[in-house]
């Protein structure tokens, strides 16, 4: 295997977590999170999301790159055999599943607002590349760039969008069905 080639990648990724989690602790990013979504649940979403799109927007670029041959990146291959990115994202989301089960991060008395920025950008990293090759679970084969490959874009789009409206649109839908109930009586 070249293990530069999967380095790339996992290294391009935490870069972008570490960015994510240095803008919300040491920025005024953070607070404004916190005073615009109040909720923890959808804070945990809205990043969800906002890790969802930079990862799909990462990988595909990368995929771009390497269908181009332009360095430094490669497919990942051990013995022979091209390794997905869909492998690391579903091995990402059963780490967070896990954590989630035993409630790191989810908001509990003993879980810290680090842990619960951390596991929602992870949650968000996992599902963008598992997603992003949908088309290869739903067809079992490589339909990444021919037509049977649109499914995985159909897939981020309408994943991407529960997580957006989730942590963006519940305040609008809150006001909109409390308007409605106030016209109704």
């Amino acid at each position: 295997m070249h293990w530069n080639d999967a380095a790339i990648l996992l290294l391009i990724l935490l870069a972008m977590i570490a960015v994510l989690l240095l803008l919300l602790h040491r920025t005024r990013a953070g607070s404004l999170l916190r005073e615009h979504i109040a909720d923890r649940p959808r804070r945990r979403l809205f990043l969800a999301s906002v890790s969802f799109f930079l990862t799909f927007a990462i990988v595909r670029g990368m995929v771009f790159c390497i269908r181009r041959q332009i360095p430094p990146f490669h497919y990942i291959i051990m013995d022979g055999r091209h390794i997905h990115h869909l492998v690391p994202g579903i091995l990402i989301l059963l780490g967070v599943g896990y954590g989630w089960l035993c409630e790191f991060g989810t908001g509990s008395d003993s879980s810290s607002l680090f842990a619960s920025r951390l596991m929602s950008i992870l949650y968000g990293v996992g599902a963008a590349l598992t997603l992003d090759e949908f088309a290869l679970w739903l067809n079992l084969k490589d339909v990444y760039f021919v037509r049977e490959g649109r499914s995985s874009i159909d897939a981020v789009i309408l994943f991407g969008s529960l997580l957006a409206v989730g942590g963006w649109g519940a305040p609008l839908f809150a006001a909109l069905a409390k308007r409605m109930t106030k016209q109704n009586r």
